[in-house]
């Protein structure tokens, strides 16, 4: 990605003015995790202004391979504050400072494959309340924004957002659920994406994330066109300073419901930097999409696996994300590579 290709600018951390299409969605996403115990999970937040609703995503991962959960599409009138449904999001300082919040309700999923039938778990999942308190600190350069000209390709492509920026983060803070108080004293990451977005437009796509208590981190990413072909881009976090990736290699181990289970990552970056880097999933959320277009049920799998990564010997925690649609014979566009 050559910045040169993208503006980005400090109001950019603040809504944007609406587009007119249906499904602008303008979204914030934090994730966190505990350096030592990797206790910790991610929040989305996307406002769909022009269909009068929010998304809300709050999924945490907790000791025993129990994860928290909760989803919803509170209503809202405008696209003026990142603040729906519980979960708010608060710049404190531009490109540096976010703070992120959640008052409310979440299920606890004891048997990850009940996230495979939302409707099943909504009626009989245990329900706690639950309160989020992380401050997220960047440890990074900004990295994209919005494109400057029509052949600039975004991170995700133009139909699915148009801007785009995200960060590596210092995360401290805790998770309250019941009676249960868990710190947060360690890294995350963030991202910020404003245009249109259907979840259905991605074809498939492979996502790693994850910062090292030494201050490394990466940001992986492999998506599909709609003929197959990928895209490979990226970055490797190193001595405060994002390297661009140039190539990259992934090899995935899959379990028995076809989710990614472990991975292994080598890369090469522009600046010559090389790394082996490797992914245990250590929870899996199996989660989906659905919509109905034209008579036809469009869905995709969204498999978010709370992940350990080890490179050069040091352990750090993150995110496994692996998107794909799901064609009417249950097959998977990526699976499996």
């Amino acid at each position: 990605m050559n910045p040169a290709d993208f503006r980005l600018d400090p109001a950019d951390e603040y809504p944007h003015p609406a587009g007119p299409e249906p499904n602008f969605n303008e979204s914030v996403y934090v994730n966190a995790f505990d350096d030592g115990t990797g206790i910790g999970g991610w929040m989305r937040l996307g406002n769909r202004v022009n269909e009068g609703r929010a998304e809300l995503s709050v999924c945490l991962y907790l000791p025993d391979g129990r994860i928290a959960v909760q989803f919803a599409r509170p209503r809202i009138a405008g696209n003026d504050a990142f603040d729906a449904g519980g979960l708010r999001f608060d710049v404190v300082e531009p490109m540096r400072r976010l703070d992120a919040h959640y008052a409310g309700e979440v299920m606890i999923v004891t048997d990850p494959d009940d996230l495979r039938e939302p409707q099943r778990l909504f009626t009989s999942a245990p329900r706690f309340p639950c309160t989020v308190e992380w401050q997220l600190e960047t440890i990074s350069p900004q990295h994209g924004g919005e494109p400057v000209r029509d052949d600039v390709p975004t991170m995700y492509g133009r139909d699915f957002s148009l801007g785009h920026f995200n960060q590596h983060t210092r995360a401290t803070g805790h998770i309250t659920i019941g009676g249960e108080r868990f710190a947060i004293s360690g890294h995350g990451w963030r991202d910020h994406s404003w245009g249109p977005r259907w979840w259905t437009n991605i074809v498939w796509y492979r996502l790693f994330l994850a910062a090292f208590p030494d201050g490394r981190g990466l940001m992986i990413h492999r998506i599909a066109d709609e003929s197959g072909r990928t895209r490979r881009s990226g970055v490797l976090l190193v001595d405060g300073a994002y390297h661009e990736i140039t190539d990259f290699d992934a090899i995935t181990e899959w379990d028995a419901n076809r989710d990614p289970a472990a991975a292994r990552i080598v890369v090469r970056t522009e600046t010559g930097l090389t790394a082996d880097i490797r992914v245990e999933v250590l929870s899996m959320a199996p989660l989906r999409n659905r919509r109905e277009e034209g008579g036809r049920t469009l869905l995709s799998r969204i498999a978010e696996g709370h992940s350990r990564f080890t490179w050069d010997g040091v352990t750090g925690y993150g995110m496994t994300e692996y998107i794909e649609r799901v064609a009417e014979d249950g097959s998977l566009a990526g699976y499996p590579l």
